[in-house]
């Protein structure tokens, strides 16, 4: 770990938590929900958690829990973006040896509650600054609490909380298109010639599918293909009229954007009423960001080798990097597998390490940008 020389003194952490503390902050963020759109209960905890750690909290307008370490002034910001919120499903909370279960336990409370205490823990140099945001709604479309803060801050430098494993670095995600797709009609006789609504849906879902497979002609490997999937498919009949709809997402690779799938989608639809959202482009960091290089440098401390990944999910990177257009990289304990399952749990040995590893990359990265921006001394 390097170290402030006498000319450049360095601003104490601001608590020595225990991990046995460490260990009881992720285990009442598992234990509170957060189904997203209900983050308020988490918001006030994280909060309180923050403060009690030396760091300035407060809950935005949006809902999001903010703690701010180091001068508001400052000239050197470092974000930790992570998120409150969970998909629905109740996991019991529980320690079995080294694993604790719950819901949120891996996506995403396991890198929000190392955030924390490594927040609480760097040493940071002066006129430097580090911010922790519990950010709401990143399991949802809307992705709320990641747009409430774009223009709030400018960092020299972002690392959001995913799980990818302690000795992971997830450099990029693929982007996101969310589709919905209703046709109503009256009904009719089923022996009569006319199309069904579900007919309808289903023939326009053929050739979405079709469009899909053209567009991933020559391409292979997960992170490069355009991704379709249903996630909601449903009928019903009030006796008088009859409905079908379909809700799909997709995922899109680098250099597919958004709304040039949904131009192509839009002529698939003849009938009924065609509804996007969740627009958001993929977004791929370089390897050798700075965030990154800090990272698999404190990852090598710990005694591995650093994994650099990309993922073929979505996350709260693609909506803040191309406003901040700093370095940064996704990390956080836990296996990413077991995001959304009936068996979500953490290792809580591997929570400790990736908040050591964060520690020690926090640090290092601090000093770099501290140095990076002082001033050429007067002779």
């Amino acid at each position: 770990m390097k170290t402030a020389t006498s000319q450049f003194m360095a601003t104490p952490h601001a608590s020595s938590a225990s991990d046995a503390d460490a260990v009881d902050l992720l285990r009442r963020l598992i234990e509170t929900n957060s189904v997203s759109g209900s983050e308020q209960a988490i918001a006030a905890l994280l909060t309180r958690e923050m403060s009690r750690r030396g760091l300035i909290s407060e809950i935005d307008a949006a809902g999001n829990a903010i703690g701010w370490r180091g001068p508001r002034d400052a000239e050197r910001l470092i974000v930790l973006l992570g998120h409150m919120d969970t998909v629905p499903g109740t996991v019991p909370v529980r320690i079995e040896g080294d694993l604790l279960f719950g819901r949120g336990s891996v996506d995403a409370k396991g890198p929000l509650a190392s955030f924390v205490v490594a927040a609480s823990r760097a040493t940071l140099p002066p006129n430097s600054a580090i911010v922790v945001i519990g950010a709401v709604e990143e399991e949802t479309p809307t992705s709320r609490g990641a747009r409430a803060i774009i223009d709030r801050f400018r960092p020299a430098a972002c690392v959001i909380g995913e799980p990818s494993a302690w000795n992971g670095v997830t450099l990029g995600y693929k982007g996101r298109l969310v589709l919905e797709y209703t046709v109503s009609r009256d009904l009719a006789h089923t022996a009569g010639p006319a199309l069904s609504a579900a007919d309808s849906v289903f023939g326009f879902w053929q050739r979405v599918q079709a469009e899909i497979a053209r567009r991933n002609q020559g391409r292979s490997g997960a992170f490069d293909i355009v991704q379709a999937t249903l996630r909601d498919l449903r009928t019903s009949s009030d006796g008088l009229t009859e409905q079908a709809s379909l809700i799909a997402g997709f995922r899109l690779p680098p250099g597919t954007e958004p709304l040039d799938l949904q131009r192509s989608i839009v002529p698939l639809a003849s009938i009924g009423q065609l509804d996007f959202l969740g627009h958001e482009a993929a977004h791929l960091s370089p390897r050798d960001n700075a965030v990154a290089r800090h990272l698999c440098a404190a990852i090598r401390r710990e005694g591995e080798r650093p994994v650099l990944r990309v993922k073929t999910g979505t996350s709260d990177m693609n909506v803040v990097a191309p406003h901040w257009r700093c370095p940064i990289t996704a990390y956080g304990p836990g296996d990413s597998t077991l995001d959304h399952t009936p068996n979500e749990h953490i290792s809580l040995s591997e929570y400790l390490r990736a908040t050591r590893v964060l520690v020690n990359a926090i640090e290092s990265l601090a000093l770099e940008l501290a140095t990076a921006c002082r001033p050429t001394p007067v002779e």
